[in-house]
């Protein structure tokens, strides 16, 4: 059982027992590190092990994993899980397997359709998949999606890159942060960053309405 102080307001209780996997509790801190620049000219940590990077030889958010201690921080990611559920394509509510079919995997998205006209297609999420059952409870309890969620499948979605924090180089061992942003692999800027979320491109997308995932 979750291990909340007694303090948790109230209106967040209701919402306790569904916190996504992804989501972040107050007892898991990210760790306190001291950030450099290598001479390879890339952000790294002083103490840097071989666990800090990924394939791709970027460098991630240390935290601590402490599931269910604490209060659930709903505006916060777990990088750990969400990496996981993003590589894995599980639900990000449950961490079970998101839902399949042959229009694709499952997304719930807010509704961005006023920011480019083929949206989403070939949008950049780091929102996991989910599945059926907890988009039906996403739609109608979360608050990211008060202004209405939109139902996406996607037949393609490539991991492309991460989002985190973007350092720049000072002319001195300690750079500097400058934005927080979606950053490719492909791009230089991958070796500035330090990451907190995976990030996949939707390829190929079919839009779902909402209703026909959420019977009455």
């Amino acid at each position: 059982m979750p291990q909340m102080s007694a303090g948790l307001d109230a209106k967040y209780a209701a919402l306790v027992p569904y916190t996504p996997y992804i989501t972040a509790w107050s007892e898991e801190l990210d760790e306190p590190v001291t950030i450099v620049e290598r001479p390879t000219q890339r952000v790294g940590y002083l103490d840097e092990t071989m666990y800090d990077r990924d394939r791709h030889g970027v460098l991630w958010l240390r935290c601590l994993v402490r599931q269910g201690v604490g209060e659930p921080q709903f505006a916060r990611v777990h990088p750990l899980r969400q990496r996981r559920a993003m590589r894995l394509l599980l639900c990000n509510v449950c961490g079970g397997p998101a839902d399949r079919s042959d229009e694709g995997v499952l997304w719930l998205l807010r509704d961005n359709r006023d920011d480019w006209p083929e949206w989403p297609e070939r949008m950049i999420v780091n929102e996991p998949p989910v599945c059926v059952p907890c988009a039906r409870r996403a739609s109608r309890m979360c608050p990211a999606m008060r202004l209405g969620p939109v139902a996406v499948r996607a037949r393609r979605y490539p991991i492309v890159g991460v989002h985190g924090r973007l350092f720049r180089t000072t002319g001195t061992p300690w750079p500097e942060v400058v934005d927080f942003d979606n950053v490719l692999y492909s791009q230089p800027a991958s070796r500035w960053v330090q990451a907190s979320k995976l990030v996949r491109n939707l390829v190929d997308c079919t839009l779902v309405p909402v209703e026909s995932l959420c019977p009455t």
